[in-house]
């Protein structure tokens, strides 16, 4: 009976102690401190992946414009294209783990701190996220691995971006081409330019094409990503 009454007692003084925290003027005021701080930090990295996006974009564009400008332009300026939007890429995925990091803690702070403020309830306060959170100040850590940041910033943006640059190679192929082609045969020998030989060619285009719909399919199927989409027990909002 004794125990049972100190358990008891034990609970009201916890449930004291959240009503406490979760109403203290000087709790809040340094919390929401916090969480516009931590948000002004993912909106710059999120900046920095527009700007990485924007320079794969334009540099594409003028590749593609160059290479179609006039027929001595060898199709070979499309694998700088491929090589300058990888380089990108990396850089980009790099920039995306750091957001998603600091991302993580928005997203703590929303679901245990904003989340049981809106709807008064301070049982969704219980649980280790302030632990978490400390220990992520202490000693940042990233949330998501390498190639897992590669195939979100592939199936956003650089998907499409490689699409269209594997589409104008083979358009300037077949439109440059030095002799007329018949079938597959033509195409393979049209590959080749100068010293570098078809089967090079080839064999970057399909390797290209494979890694990056490989990496997005794996990715995807492993991760949810940023934002779910509309669920059963969801609606779109009508405002």
């Amino acid at each position: 009976m004794a125990t049972e009454n100190t358990a008891l007692a034990e609970n009201e003084e916890r449930t004291v102690s959240f009503q406490r925290s979760i109403y203290d003027p000087g709790y809040v005021n340094a919390m929401s401190h916090f969480y516009r701080g931590e948000m002004g930090r993912i909106m710059v990295w999120r900046q920095r992946l527009d700007v990485t996006t924007n320079w794969a974009i334009t540099s594409t564009t003028a590749i593609i414009t160059i290479a179609f400008s006039t027929r001595e332009v060898p199709h070979i300026i499309f694998f700088f294209n491929l090589a300058i939007v990888w380089v990108l890429l990396w850089i980009e995925a790099r920039r995306y783990r750091f957001y998603d990091a600091f991302r993580a803690r928005i997203r703590m702070l929303e679901a245990h701190f904003l989340v049981p403020m809106v709807m008064e309830n301070r049982e969704l306060l219980q649980g280790e996220w302030k632990k978490l959170v400390c220990e992520d100040l202490i000693l940042p850590c990233f949330k998501i691995s390498k190639l897992e940041a590669v195939g979100r910033r592939l199936k956003r943006n650089y998907i499409f971006i490689f699409i269209l640059i594997l589409v104008a190679w083979v358009t300037k192929i077949f439109l440059h081409a030095p002799h007329a082609m018949e079938g597959l045969p033509d195409f393979y020998r049209a590959l080749r330019v100068g010293h570098i030989p078809s089967l090079l060619v080839a064999f970057v285009f399909v390797a290209t094409f494979i890694s990056v719909i490989g990496i997005t399919v794996y990715v995807s199927k492993r991760s949810s990503g940023e934002i779910y989409e509309f669920g059963k027990r969801r609606s779109l909002w009508r405002i």
